[in-house]
Formats: C-alpha cells, sequence, structure tokens
C-alpha cells in the first residue's frame, strides 16, 4: 500500500470512530433529547481544543459475539483541552456503542487520562452515560470498575474532579461519581441508584419508577447525592464550564482570581435586614449577595438541607467558599443533613485553598429522637472536624443568634477562625434568653406573686448581659463588632490580610474523621 492508501485508511478508520455506535443509534440518542458524547465534548470544551487520546482503541473480547462488536474507541471518548483557556481532562461515555458498557478496554482509557490529569495537575470532568458493566467480559469490568475507584480516591484533594450524570448511572457505575467533588445531574434524562426499580420491587416489593428512585430531584432533594442539576444539557454543560471558573488546576495552586476595581464599599441596605424581632426570619443570601462581587454567586446544593447555604462566590475578585446559616428555613437550626453539606464543602475548599467566609445565625442542633437516633452526633462532628481542619484563611461574621455548640461549630475563634466579626444584633451565649432564664432562675420564678412576670424580667436581665456581642468581644473571641454595612469593606481587608497565610497540620497519615 503506497503513502496515499495510508492516509486514506486512517482518514476512513477516524470517520469510523467518529460515528460511534453509527447513525441510527446517534437519531435514538437525539430522540431521547441527548446529545452524543463527541458533541458533549466540543461543547464543553474550547473551540478547536480537543485533543483526543485512544481513538483507536477496541475490546479485547470474543466472549459471547463480542467478536462480531467492536467498535472504535470503544465506547468512551478520552482525551484533553481547554476551559477558557485552562487545561482540563475529560472522559465521555458513549450510549451508542454497547450502551456505554464499561469493561477492560474503555476502563484502561478512563485511567490514562486520570493519570494524565495527575501527572500535570489539572481537573477531570467525567460525562457519564453507561448502561453499567459490560455483563459480557465478566470480572474484568469490575476490575475496570475498581482501578478507576482507586484512581479516584488517590486523586481526591490533589485535582478537582467533575462527574455530569448525562444518562443512567447504576450498580458500580455510581461509586465513581460519588468519590469526585462534584455530581450534576441532568432532569428526566438521567439517573444514578445503587439497584434499579425491578429489582428493588423483588426484593422490598416496594413499587417505584426509576426517576422517583434515582432521578436528579431525588438525588438533589433528598439523597444530596447531586450537587447541581440543569433542565437540559445545553445548561448541564453551561453549569461545567462556570464551576471550573472557580477551581485551581490541582492543590498547589490559587483558585484564578478576576481583576477588580475598588469602588464604594459600604453596604448602608445591611443596617436594616435583621428583623427588629429576634425571631422573625430573614434570607442569608441577601446579605450574601450585599457584599460579594455582583453576579459572582454559584450555589452548591441549593435544594438540599436548605437551612444551610454554601457555595463559591468572589469577593474583590478573589475566589470564596461561602457557608452561611439560613434562618428563613428551619431558623437555620443545625441538623444532620446541613451539617454533612457544610462539612463536605469545608474540606473540599481546604483541599484547594478556597478561603472560607462564615455567616452564623443559629439557635443550636435540632433536638429530637429522629435526629439522635440518626447520629447527628457523629454528624454535627463532622462539620466540627472540617472547620477544626481547615488551614485556608477562615473568617466568620455572626450577623444574629450564635448558641450553645453551634456558635463552637460555626467556626468560632476556638477552634482556628483567623478573623472574627460581629454585628450589634448578635446574641452570643449557650441558649436563648427565655430558656436560660427558666433554668438559672427557677426557684426566684417559682416563689414569686406572678411567677410569669419574675420570668420575663429575668428573661430581660439575661438577655441584657449576655445576649450581645460584647461578652464575647472582651475576651477576645470576636476581634471587632462592626456595623453591617460595613462587612464587605472588612471582608476585604481580611481576606488581602490573611492571603499568605500559613497553617500546617501536626505530622500524621491522617485524621480519623467521624464518618
Amino acid at each position: 500500500m503506497d503513502m496515499k492508501g495510508k492516509f486514506d485508511a486512517l482518514e476512513r478508520m477516524t470517520a469510523q470512530a467518529l460515528l460511534g455506535g453509527g447513525a441510527d443509534r446517534i437519531a435514538a440518542q437525539h430522540k431521547k433529547g441527548k446529545l452524543t458524547a463527541r458533541e458533549r465534548v466540543h461543547l464543553l470544551l474550547d473551540e478547536g481544543s480537543f485533543q483526543e487520546i485512544g481513538q483507536l482503541v477496541t475490546h479485547r473480547s470474543t466472549n459471547f459475539g463480542l467478536d462480531k462488536q467492536t467498535f472504535l474507541g470503544d465506547g468512551v471518548v478520552t482525551g484533553y483541552g481547554t476551559i477558557d483557556g485552562r487545561l482540563v481532562y475529560v472522559f465521555s461515555q458513549d450510549f451508542t456503542v454497547l450502551g456505554g458498557s464499561l469493561a477492560e478496554a474503555h476502563a484502561e482509557k478512563m485511567c490514562r487520562i486520570m493519570d494524565l490529569a495527575m501527572q500535570n495537575g489539572a481537573p477531570v470532568i467525567g460525562l457519564n452515560d453507561s448502561g453499567g458493566a459490560r455483563i459480557q467480559e465478566g470480572v474484568v469490568s469490575l476490575a475496570g470498575y475498581a482501578d478507576i475507584f482507586h484512581r479516584n480516591v488517590r486523586s481526591s484533594g490533589v485535582v478537582p474532579q467533575i462527574s455530569a450524570i448525562m444518562g443512567p448511572c447504576a450498580g458500580g457505575a455510581v461509586y465513581s461519581p460519588a468519590l469526585t467533588d462534584f455530581v450534576l445531574m441532568v432532569e428526566h434524562t438521567s439517573y444514578m441508584f445503587v439497584t434499579g426499580p425491578n429489582v428493588v420491587k423483588t426484593v422490598t416489593h416496594e413499587e417505584v419508577t426509576a426517576e422517583e428512585l434515582g432521578g436528579a430531584a431525588t438525588h438533589a432533594t433528598k439523597s444530596g447525592v447531586a450537587h447541581f442539576t440543569a433542565p437540559n444539557e445545553l445548561e448541564a454543560i453551561r453549569q461545567l464550564r462556570r464551576l471550573v471558573g472557580y477551581l485551581p488546576a490541582n492543590c498547589e495552586e490559587e483558585p484564578p482570581a478576576l481583576p477588580y476595581e475598588p469602588g464604594d464599599e459600604g453596604r448602608p441596605a445591611l443596617d436594616a435586614i435583621i428583623p427588629e424581632n429576634p425571631n422573625q426570619p430573614y434570607d442569608i443570601r441577601e446579605v450574601l449577595n450585599a457584599v460579594i462581587d455582583p453576579d459572582s454567586s454559584m450555589e452548591v446544593h441549593a435544594d438540599y438541607a436548605r437551612n444551610m447555604v454554601i457555595g463559591f462566590a468572589r469577593i474583590a475578585g478573589q475566589v470564596v467558599g461561602c457557608v452561611a446559616n439560613q434562618p428563613a428555613v428551619l431558623a437555620g437550626v443545625l441538623d444532620i443533613d446541613a451539617s454533612i453539606k457544610a462539612a463536605r464543602f469545608v474540606r473540599f475548599c481546604d483541599a484547594f485553598n478556597i478561603p472560607l467566609v462564615v455567616f452564623v445565625d443559629v439557635p443550636g442542633f435540632l433536638p429530637g429522637t429522629e435526629q439522635e437516633w440518626r447520629g447527628i452526633i457523629d454528624h454535627g462532628a463532622k462539620l466540627l472536624y472540617a472547620f477544626s481542619e481547615a488551614t485556608v484563611p477562615r473568617i466568620t461574621v455572626i450577623t444574629r443568634k450564635a448558641y450553645g455548640g453551634a456558635y463552637d461549630v460555626m467556626n468560632s475563634k476556638h477552634i482556628g477562625c483567623d478573623m472574627n466579626y460581629a454585628w450589634p444584633s448578635a446574641e452570643i451565649a449557650v441558649m436563648g434568653a427565655k430558656g436560660a432564664a427558666e433554668i438559672i432562675f427557677k426557684n426566684d420564678i417559682a416563689k414569686a406573686a406572678d411567677p410569669q412576670a419574675k420570668w420575663k424580667e429575668k428573661e430581660r436581665d439575661y438577655q441584657e448581659q449576655f445576649a450581645n456581642p460584647y461578652e464575647a468581644a472582651a475576651r477576645g473571641f470576636v476581634d471587632e463588632v462592626i456595623r453591617p454595612e460595613e462587612t464587605r469593606i472588612k471582608l476585604i481587608q481580611a481576606l488581602r490580610m490573611l492571603r499568605n497565610k500559613v497553617d500546617k497540620l501536626p505530622r500524621k497519615k491522617h485524621g480519623n474523621i467521624p464518618l
């Protein structure tokens, strides 16, 4: 064969690889409202930047007729490219090829991408759309999953890992996304579960659809498995690109900063945001949006454990991770789900050099048998552990209530916070004045001619003495009591001051977080 013939053969093979499972299967994919694996990659990455690796890889199995079903690429598109000019690695499973099923060669391609990402210090983005393990290849399919899981764990905290669920993700396939930093799901066309509806029906006799069992809405609201959801794949890809813009390439780098022009940083509207009635709710997002750069917020886990708000933002162009109690939901109380949600986010920010800005308005931990029996002690301790372990710059602003153990847990000075501010409306105490008066002055109240009036009197006494920020400030537990309108100014100055912070954990293999 002459050189022209060789070039022609290469072109034919390339064209065959680009067709995946063929025109009919591509049409079927589009009919479901789904993009193909290659379309997703080209939309995700900067135009013309994708460099494919392993395009001509094929499986090596002859079992159960697989020798008659050979496709170039073996059901996954892998390679590297850029997002806004920054290097990322990507794999995109191709449902048109053997249902995107994972087996030996397919897994090897994914592992190769993950190895390159670790060697070169860049994020990995997985676009998952797979029917699961390729049963015809037997145990090598399971081995392929385990090879991927092992790399997920080794990569954790070294390079950011993001999973987008663009179709089915079932059985062993769900554990790789669960090991990554963020999971995004597409509404109505993706699902995740360990066992599907048919198995559930057989074992537990429950009737449930795939969407109810493991759809995007389920995992965004009930389980917390999904950090983000999108109404369609185009929006999902837009969210992925935006998320990458907040993240450093690896644990040795700082998150990307944007140019910032200083202006009037006062926020006088914040002076009136706290209601006169301490039991009246307000939306903490209004506070967050006032102190961060305009339109810089990307909330994480927006529909899960809504009594806690977490997410990325920028302050004076610098990326920060925000953690805030939400008094508009359950009074901002800490419960199991809120603790887990915030703890995982805090640990991610700490791993990737993202400063933490915490807003506190918390009446305590949620009481009740359901919380105690489900382990609020261990789960609440996760948040305490995460903050205590974090060595990134940490700033806390107490807007109103900071009661009991929840005061300690929410990034207090005592667990290593660098700068603690309080508004004049802050109430820092063991408990609310009403309950405290009932305990401290129990005998006085019982002996009074009018117990109710006595109780109110003692409640006011306790309120005046302890339900303020000044006791804490007098002991240095609060660095400064500030007017709310000054909050953004103080945060900008503190973040600038802490930019070169160095803090090291004691030498150890790793801690033992209360899982």
